[in-house]
């Protein structure tokens, strides 16, 4: 029963969204086998300025064993984060 929260920077429209999520339902019931009634897509919009605290370092830094896909972005680029590092190599 697969639910996928995706945390994203607000900006993208509905339809937007809404494309995403079926391709991630698609490609959950294609790789794992699930029926479309097994899987559900979330969307949860962060500030920029709230990412590093909110995003950052409890669902990637605090759980970095577990991401997957890592991320390639420089935390101190980020809109209220000028100075602080990813620290992402763990």
């Amino acid at each position: 029963m697969p639910h996928v929260i995706v945390k994203l920077w607000p900006g993208k429209s509905e339809r937007q969204k809404a494309r995403l999520a079926d391709a991630i339902a698609k490609d959950v019931m294609s790789v794992l086998n699930y029926g479309e009634e097994s899987v559900s897509v979330a969307m949860e919009e962060i500030a920029p300025s709230d990412w590093a605290e909110d995003v950052h370092r409890p669902d990637i830094l605090e759980k970095w064993e577990r991401v997957y896909k890592k991320p390639g972005y420089d935390l101190s680029e980020l809109p209220g984060n000028r100075g602080k590092r990813s620290g992402g190599t763990k």
